[in-house]
């Protein structure tokens, strides 16, 4: 893969984050506008309904409404601690959090990404396919669930040695 320099407002703290990373770097404010996308939906049909009312119950509209704002929801905080991961929003937690997890991974020996079943080719397929996914949720969600080398940023600030990257 060639190496691409990606110019940020604040630093890179991994190019394409695994999913479950992403879910586990979540801020209060990620949560808050999960809740708020979750209660938004319904609460928009049951104006909507006031506004112009129809002659049959909500309650399906609504609990699907209920289930579309869950999901909705879900996506827009992913994408925002995304956003913090690829640096283009503030992501001072996010790098102290980042820099003592995979610190630690390195001084114990193991990969700073996780180890995979699937092959060299196949982790290229999965980076390539995943990443920027996050800004195309709108047309197909895609999220990375397969640890792969593919990260973007220099290994060695974690304190990994050059005869360990060439293992």
């Amino acid at each position: 893969m060639p190496n691409k320099v990606v110019t940020t407002p604040y630093p890179l703290i991994d190019a394409d984050p695994h999913a479950f990373r992403v879910v586990r770097y979540f801020r209060s404010s990620d949560y808050a506008t999960w809740a708020a996308g979750t209660a938004a939906f319904p609460a928009a049909l049951y104006f909507w309904n006031m506004a112009d009312p129809v002659k049959v119950r909500m309650r399906t509209s609504l609990r699907l409404g209920g289930f579309f704002g869950f999901v909705g929801g879900f996506l827009m905080a992913y994408q925002r601690s995304s956003l913090r991961f690829w640096g283009w929003s503030e992501n001072k937690r996010e790098e102290d959090l980042d820099l003592a997890e995979l610190s630690q991974r390195a001084a114990e020996g193991k990969p700073l990404y996780g180890t995979s079943s699937q092959p060299e080719w196949v982790q290229g397929v999965a980076y390539r396919n995943s990443a920027w996914s996050q800004l195309k949720f709108s047309a197909f969600p895609m999220f990375n669930f397969v640890n792969h080398p593919h990260h973007g940023t220099d290994p060695a600030k974690y304190g990994v040695k050059e005869k360990e990257l060439s293992d």
